[in-house]
């Protein structure tokens, strides 16, 4: 008989504010009663989901999570004409659009071969432009959700990519069709880390210029708000400044000869590492920029009077050193101003941590001060208010050093550091996990961090008996006890002379082991002796621990295991060995060797006759502990194997490691049953339900996850069979790519778009057979008029369906294809698929059915297949018959429109008059008296 299993689900993740893997952004609060009140909120990525905080309160308000998708979050954008609608960038090149709102997915599309680290918005909403690692720039349509075209110049990571306007024209200048069509396409200007800044004009769809930003990578740019002027970032803390000629965009398209990015020379910030962000702010004269350290930098534009105040005292003290004249009455030239006199640092921020985006926060209204909103890689959100510059004149307020203040900060929902241990109550109903800088105590059902202490840099953790003690073994030797009710630390003993790096309780829960670098194991009691309170004679119940025994060993212990019957310890050394050792005795039973390098942890089952151990070699072994010997040692994983768990009352484990991957064993076939994906970061330390079927596990990327056991079981073969099919999918969908310049088609190859195609190839074949079956009867019933014949056997899908005809049937699979995906799903079709799909574009066209998507559908097919049927005399027929039937269509369409369009008008301006009320004005009357006329004014008052 097959052997099943029962499979394990990622159920939830917890534990991460925000990862360093994507930018900020700030986002006014939804509600509009605390609109004024509040700090707003802060959408961030959180490896692969994106979640919105509220920044006064530290609460989660949103969760947005796309269950296919695995990828990490890369960047995140807001629209300009809709705050609720976000732009998502992922690791694997798929863009998603997202409602905050609702916080559903909206639109997704996938386009670029690598992770997308771009994305903007133009100035209407309907078009987003993305860039991405493999160095192209894709314009995406949002209404039609297709991707119009796809850029390509840049021969490294795209950075930024930024909408440019054509100026609004004046009174007087005469506007051709073409500029009106080049202006509604608009430019878009680009950096790249291979340091150049290209500026393109979409109408035509190629680079109209390129030039050196600088020296090195070109990291980040930044639009001026009125679009008349950009600022790049690169390395040795550079900032240059560029001018936009806003007139010479129209005029440079035209001749190809007028430069319209000007440079204006440099600005350097008080740090010489490489920048990373720089940004204004949409309604202050103000830049803000930082690098990969603790610093934010705020810059300031001067304003048109301060430049001249500036410039006069410049031309002053020049005229002061040539002992000329100085004349007063001059009027100062702004365009002699340099980029040092229009910008001044204003203020340094100093941050907790690194920091790793930046985004401004808007205050409704005026303000004395202005926000900045501020995530670090440390996990961290923080809010800084900075105080303006005062407007008085007083001296002595001008020269004060301008003022911030951290507001807010949202951190206790997650470490700061890595989770180097987990440990789960007796009832599984709160978690422990300890990291470098903190202890945190998790509820389980709730996810939420009930308990925080500061502790040192724990490297092991667990519950004492009755759960209402932590213990922790940290780096510098010592043992630390937290009281879990009541928030304190009961004692801090010094243990060892070298890191703790494992501690267990025994299974009486009567004492506890420690293992450590110093060579030694360590037995403590636990025993509760009676204290003193200080000033009074009471005293009061506190538990100690006690040292009891010391088990010297030759090299370092990396791990110690009590058997759960408590006869036997299991003792990992740093020379790769495990020793077997009598609990009351301290007598070795066995030697365990055979790693090639250390064992970093072991588990021991819990009928104690199993024990595993897992090395930084990826091997595994299983040893049967009654005679010492190995049952099997096989390659778990492709790089170290951080640590093992049995499953409760089972010879099944758990294997995590530094691979980003958990696997779960059979440990008596010695089969791997399951591999759970999801972590983006080495996975540090696991911990299995002692009374519930879950996992958690922590990793890297900071967060903690749980896995639970659901019914849905697991068969090893077809495990197998669907690793190797995913494995086919992989390399069949990634398609070559050429290198050429311009303008290129958009399109990648999914498994999603290869499976539509499928589904349209068997539904054409389908539908021709039953087309040709029906068209045969049709024939023989003329042939043979006086005679019923009785209706063909079709196929049983369509008699399923409510015998539906086969171009319904058609239609209705094309139109479950996603708009995004419908291209990369017609290319599947070959030329002998598309022969047969005219025939049904044609019925579509005759019947009026709709109408956009058959356009859609037809213009493609010509497009990508148009030599094929030029060359094709049979098609010729097919052809004219679908433009007779499609343009028939399209004018009965244009006049219905033409129809209901003229009935709006009529139906508004009926509106309008009923509106506006019409009356005689008394100034009017008596001017028409005084011109001895009957003339009347008349005035419209909506």
């Amino acid at each position: 008989m097959v052997k099943s299993y029962l499979r394990y689900e990622h159920l939830k993740t917890f534990g991460v504010v925000a990862s360093p893997t994507a930018n900020p952004v700030w986002a006014p609060s939804s509600s509009s009663t605390t609109r004024h009140t509040s700090a707003g909120a802060a959408v961030v990525p959180a490896n692969e989901e994106v979640l919105v905080w509220d920044i006064k309160s530290g609460e989660l308000l949103s969760r947005w999570k796309d269950d296919n998708c695995k990828a990490e979050v890369t960047i995140v954008t807001q629209s300009k004409t809709d705050n609720d609608v976000f732009a998502v960038g992922y690791s694997d090149g798929s863009i998603r659009i997202w409602d905050w709102k609702t916080a559903q997915l909206v639109i997704s599309f996938n386009g670029h071969r690598s992770a997308v680290s771009a994305l903007a918005f133009d100035s209407s909403g309907t078009r987003l432009a993305s860039g991405g690692k493999d160095a192209s720039i894709i314009v995406w349509d949002l209404i039609a959700e297709v991707g119009l075209y796809k850029l390509k110049g840049h021969k490294d990571q795209i950075t930024t990519v930024g909408f440019l306007r054509a100026p609004v024209a004046e009174e007087g200048e005469d506007a051709t069709m073409e500029d009106a069509e080049r202006d509604e396409d608009g430019w878009l200007i680009s950096t790249g880390k291979d340091t150049l800044l290209k500026l393109w004009e979409l109408s035509t769809q190629h680079c109209m210029e390129t030039h050196v930003a600088h020296n090195g990578e070109c990291w980040g740019m930044a639009l001026s708000p009125d679009g008349k002027g950009c600022i790049t970032t690169g390395n040795d803390g550079e900032l240059k400044v560029w001018a936009i000629d806003p007139r010479g965009l129209s005029a440079g398209a035209a001749k190809g000869d007028i430069n319209c990015l000007l440079d204006r020379g440099y600005l350097y910030r008080s740090t010489k590492d490489r920048g990373v962000t720089v940004t204004f702010h949409p309604s202050s004269s103000y830049i803000a920029t930082h690098g990969t350290d603790k610093n934010v930098e705020i810059w300031r534009i001067r304003t048109e009077d301060e430049i001249k105040r500036l410039l006069k005292r410049k031309r002053k003290r020049k005229a002061e050193k040539a002992g000329t004249k100085v004349d007063t009455n001059g009027v100062e030239d702004l365009s002699s101003a340099t980029v040092d006199d229009i910008f001044v640092s204003y203020v340094i921020v100093r941050a907790a941590g690194k920091v790793r985006g930046i985004d401004w926060a808007i205050k409704p209204g005026k303000s004395s001060s202005i926000q900045i909103l501020v995530s670090l890689t440390s996990n961290a959100l923080e809010l800084y208010d900075i105080r303006k510059p005062t407007s008085s004149k007083d001296k002595s307020k001008e020269s004060e050093v301008p003022d911030y203040k951290k507001l807010y900060s949202v951190e206790l929902p997650g470490h700061k550091s890595d989770v180097r241990s987990l440990a789960l109550s007796s009832d599984d109903r709160m978690l422990a996990s300890a990291s470098s800088e903190s202890l945190k105590i998790w509820n389980v059902k709730t996810s939420t961090c009930i308990r925080t202490f500061d502790c040192g840099y724990s490297l092991c953790c667990s519950f004492l008996p009755g759960d209402k003690i932590v213990v922790v073994g940290t780096k510098t030797g010592e043992i630390e006890l937290f009281d879990v009710a009541s928030s304190v630390m009961i004692e801090s003993i010094k243990a060892h002379e070298g890191a703790i790096w494992s501690l267990q309780v025994h299974p009486d829960g009567k004492s506890l082991v420690t293992g450590s670098a110093d060579k030694t194991a360590k037995f403590w009691n636990f025993e509760v002796v009676q204290e003193e309170i200080p000033g009074t004679k009471r005293t009061t119940p506190r538990l100690k621990l006690v040292h009891k025994r010391t088990l010297k060993m030759e090299d370092d212990i990396l791990a110690v295991r009590y058997t759960p019957n408590g006869k036997h310890i299991a003792v990992a050394l740093l020379d790769n060995t495990v020793r077997i050792f009598f609990t009351d005795t301290l007598k070795q039973l066995h030697n365990l060797y055979g790693h090639k390098l250390p064992v970093l942890n072991i588990d021991i089952s819990s009928d104690s006759k199993l024990i595993a151990t897992c090395s930084a070699d990826k091997n595994v072994k299983i040893w049967g502990l009654d005679f010492g010997d190995v049952h099997k040692s096989f390659f778990a994983h492709s790089d170290s194997i951080m640590q093992v768990c049995f499953e409760r009352d089972s010879h099944n484990f758990f294997s995590a490691s530094k691979d980003r991957l958990i696997k779960y064993w059979d440990g008596d076939k010695f089969e791997n049953i399951q591999k759970m994906e999801g972590h983006h970061g080495e996975v540090w330390a696991l911990a299995v339900g002692r009374v519930s079927e879950f996992v958690v596990s922590a990793s890297h990327d900071k967060s903690i996850r749980i896995w639970e056991q659901t019914d849905d079981q697991i068969f090893l073969e077809e495990e197998r069979e669907k690793e190797l099919e995913e494995l086919y999918e992989s390399t069949l969908t990634a398609s070559l790519d050429d290198g050429t310049a311009g303008s290129a088609p958009v399109g990648k190859q999914t498994a999603e778009t290869l499976m539509a195609g499928e589904r349209i190839m068997e539904a054409i074949d389908m539908g021709i057979d039953d087309l040709n079956l029906l068209q045969a009867h049709a024939e023989a019933q003329a042939r043979r008029p006086g005679i019923s014949i009785a209706p063909p056997q079709r196929n049983p899908v369509y008699v399923a369906l409510g015998n539906i005809s086969a171009e319904t049937h058609l239609a209705n699979i094309i139109s479950k294809v996603k708009a995004s995906h419908l291209q990369d799903a017609l290319l599947v079709l070959p030329f002998e698929k598309v022969e047969k799909m005219m025939r049904f574009l044609d019925i579509w066209a005759a019947k009026e059915w709709n109408i956009p998507l058959t356009s859609r559908i037809l213009f493609f097919l010509l497009r990508t297949h148009h030599r094929q049927l030029v060359a094709s005399k049979t098609m010729r027929p097919m052809l004219d018959s679908v433009r007779a039937h499609l343009r028939a269509a399209l004018r009965r369409q244009k006049d219905e429109m033409g129809f209901n369009l003229a009935g709006v008008r009529y139906i508004l301006r009926g509106i309008h008059e009923a509106a506006n009320k019409e009356f005689v004005g008394e100034s009017d009357e008596i001017t028409a008296g005084v011109n001895g006329t009957r003339k009347r004014g008349f005035g419209n008052l909506s």
